[in-house]
């Protein structure tokens, strides 16, 4: 893939500041796109930003601030990035939580499926005339083969996990959310020149369940012994970077794949009526979230 030139494309990376988005923004400058990676926070973004381009040896890397947990950052952003940026190529939903206690995104949603999955589907419909606008474009959402924890499907009744908060349960439906996002969105852009695919990256030595994200005793031990049998995070870029780029999927679309080949999925993700259903749950819930935000920007401070 490094023979591939990317010159005049830009490229969007949802938590590029490390981890595998970082690995991703740098092979993807180094084949001569123009990356544009966020981060939620604002020192960590201009740090990245430095030692990415250092490890580039390019300075067409940029960082943008996002919280993917605020509605009111994600419109924020998608009207900064519009107005900055007058192409879309490649947009790369990289961004990603396991948390151990279930906690809400400031318009109310639990945070697992508000980040991974619902944050993710409102910046897109936002960023969506873009794509379309750029063909031919790609989207590239990094979903996990921890989906297959969800063998029932996704539980509609309670899609917040108000009931039952289990971490690894949260993060396995809000996968399997991402990868039937990708399903859906492929099927709508059918002859739009915008592809949809989604990947697993491996199991990554990341600061996904770090940082915070995994505050109990046992998580911590679990993550600490896992850690040596993990793949790097450059690895883990590659599926990434190869469906961002490889001439050999252009066209293709609605896969899922891992270590650069298409697999197989498990009935779950394969389900066009549930894939269906969670894009019209995602949009009410956009709509409530949306409402939510603009309630909460009248209040007096």
């Amino acid at each position: 893939m490094a023979d591939v030139d990317m010159s005049g494309k830009t490229v969007l990376i949802t938590g590029g500041n490390s981890g595998i988005g970082s690995f991703t923004a740098v092979g993807l400058a180094r084949m001569g796109a123009r990356v544009v990676f966020t981060s939620r926070n604002p020192r960590k973004g201009d740090v990245a930003r430095a030692e990415l381009r250092e490890a580039a040896e390019t300075k067409s890397i940029d960082y943008m601030a996002l919280d993917l947990a605020s509605f009111t950052s994600i419109a924020a952003f998608a009207d900064q990035y519009l107005a900055k940026y007058d192409r879309l190529d490649v947009l790369i939903l990289n961004a990603g939580v396991i948390l151990d206690a279930r906690t809400e995104t400031k318009e109310g949603f639990e945070t697992t499926f508000g980040v991974n999955h619902l944050g993710h589907f409102y910046l897109t419909q936002l960023l969506r005339e873009r794509l379309e606008a750029s063909a031919p474009a790609r989207v590239v959402v990094v979903a996990s083969d921890a989906y297959r924890g969800a063998r029932e499907g996704l539980d509609f009744d309670d899609l917040m996990a108000t009931r039952d908060y289990k971490p690894l349960r949260a993060y396995a439906h809000s996968k399997l959310a991402n990868i039937l996002f990708t399903n859906e969105l492929a099927r709508q852009l059918e002859g739009k020149g915008v592809t949809a695919n989604s990947l697993h990256p491996g199991v990554v030595r990341t600061g996904l369940g770090r940082d915070g994200d995994v505050r109990s005793l046992l998580g911590r031990v679990a993550l600490s012994v896992m850690r040596p049998f993990l793949i790097s995070p450059e690895r883990g870029a590659r599926t990434s970077i190869y469906l961002a780029s490889s001439p050999e999927v252009e066209g293709e679309s609605g896969g899922y794949y891992v270590s650069c080949r298409p697999a197989k999925r498990i009935a779950p993700a394969t389900d066009e009526g549930a894939a269906r259903r969670l894009w019209q749950v995602s949009e009410e819930l956009v709509a409530e979230g949306k409402a939510t935000a603009k309630a909460k920007a009248r209040r007096p401070s």
